[in-house]
């Protein structure tokens, strides 16, 4: 099976630093466009994690992602925005990165070469055969997160992967692996541009998805999310207003009583107002 590093090859543009802020502007554009399309591809890869890790999270596992550097932001970043967009627990939903909480802002060298570190990591979290592990990484070569998603499979856990280079090691070891080939980056080995594009699109699906089949929103609206600011309250309000046809006071009443849109327009229907 082989296995070429597209993510790596040379940019398809050169002497950019000759180019004018609009030429480099609109040959970035260009490129970014081409990602939606990578992903389409991938649907399928995709539809079949999801489609695990919902039966997973049903039967009270949580879903783990890992990686390092751009990868492992983009991890933590989704897992931190479920608690407040879904009213899930922290820990339903978990993001690790090569280096720790350090390495969210600055990066720590060579801590994505260890193939011990990922697993460790997981440890701390006291995995088990009920939970999912999705590595991420652009190159699909890092040795953090590989040798994370090898001991996982040998311990019995799912594993999934993130990547944008078909046939790469990572995918190779991942039970369900997605792979969103995107091509060379405008600026040559870039992966933070349309390969974090691309799993960023990725991971919006999964989670977005796996909490719409876990039952976190009604219609079309996020009724079990976290009233945690003025925007979010008022947003509350006005889906209690709308679901049950009642005034702006009366929507008011009730969520500051329930705290929380779901319980609020249940407990109305119940007649306990």
């Amino acid at each position: 099976m082989s296995f070429i590093k597209t993510t790596e090859q040379d940019s398809h543009y050169n002497h950019l630093e000759t180019m004018g802020i609009s030429e480099l502007l609109k040959n970035i554009n260009n490129e970014d466009k081409t990602v939606p399309l990578a992903v389409e591809k991938a649907l399928p890869q995709i539809e079949k994690l999801i489609e695990q890790i919902v039966s997973k999270l049903k039967i009270g596992g949580r879903l783990f992602y890992i990686g390092a550097g751009t990868s492992g932001r983009l991890g933590i970043l989704d897992a931190s925005e479920c608690p407040p967009t879904f009213g899930v627990p922290h820990n339903l939903v978990i993001g690790l990165i090569a280096g720790g909480d350090t390495a969210i802002r600055k990066a720590v060298e060579f801590a994505e070469d260890s193939k011990t570190l990922g697993w460790e990591n997981l440890q701390s979290h006291n995995i088990n055969e009920n939970d999912v592990v999705i590595g991420i990484a652009a190159s699909g070569t890092t040795p953090y997160v590989i040798s994370a998603l090898e001991t996982c499979n040998a311990n019995n856990i799912l594993t999934g992967c993130i990547t944008c280079n078909q046939n790469s090691p990572l995918s190779v070891t991942a039970k369900f692996p997605i792979e969103v080939i995107v091509g060379p980056e405008f600026l040559t080995g870039s992966s933070r541009m349309k390969a974090g594009t691309a799993q960023k699109l990725v991971l919006n699906m999964i989670t977005t998805t796996t909490m719409i089949q876990l039952g976190h929103v009604k219609g079309n609206k996020m009724v079990d999310m976290q009233l945690s600011n003025n925007k979010l309250v008022d947003r509350g309000t006005k889906m209690i207003m709308t679901e049950l046809n009642i005034s702006s006071e009366e929507a008011t009443q009730l969520l500051e009583k329930y705290k929380n849109v779901r319980l609020a327009i249940q407990n109305y229907n119940n007649g306990n107002k």
